[in-house]
C-alpha cells in the first residue's frame, strides 16, 4: 500500500484513486493497482472523448458539446460493460429452474448426497488401465 510519505509526490488523480479506495473500505492494495486505475481511467476517458469528437465532426459541429460526451459514453457502456438481465426475466428463469424437481437421496449411513451424477463430486474423466488399453497390430 501506498504511505503517507510518498502520497505527497503522486499526481492529484492517483490521490483521487486513492481517496476512492479508502472510501470503499479497501486498505491493503499494491501500490501498481493506483496505477492501472489510473491508466484505464484516461484511456477511457481519452477513447470516450475521441468518440464525442467523432459525433461532433459527423454532425457539423464547430465542437464538441455535451450531447456529442453522453452519446459516447452511452455508446461505450453499451458496448464494454454488459447489462445483467432484467429482474422479471431473472424471475422467470428461476421460476422454470425451481420446477424441475431434485433428484431422491437415497437412504443411507454417512453423508446423504444425491446419486454422483447429480454432484459435483463424481469423477469427470476416465482412467484407462493397461489391461483396457486398444491393442495396436504391427
Amino acid at each position: 500500500m501506498a504511505d503517507a510519505g510518498a502520497a505527497g509526490d503522486l499526481p492529484q488523480d492517483a490521490k483521487v484513486i486513492i481517496e476512492i479506495l479508502r472510501s470503499m473500505g479497501v486498505e491493503n492494495y499494491e501500490p501498481r493497482v493506483v496505477n492501472q486505475l489510473l491508466e484505464f481511467m484516461y484511456r477511457y476517458f481519452t477513447d470516450a472523448l475521441s468518440d464525442a469528437r467523432t459525433y461532433s465532426e459527423h454532425a457539423n459541429k464547430p465542437a464538441i458539446d455535451i450531447d456529442d460526451v453522453k452519446l459516447a459514453i452511452q455508446s461505450r457502456v453499451n458496448f464494454s460493460f454488459t447489462q445483467p438481465p432484467p429482474r422479471e426475466v431473472l424471475l422467470e428463469l428461476a421460476k422454470q429452474r425451481n420446477s424441475i424437481p431434485l433428484p431422491e437421496i437415497e437412504p443411507r449411513p454417512g453423508l446423504r448426497l444425491p446419486p454422483d451424477v447429480d454432484t459435483l463430486t463424481a469423477p469427470n474423466y476416465q482412467i484407462a488401465t493397461p489391461d483396457e488399453r486398444p491393442q495396436t497390430t504391427r
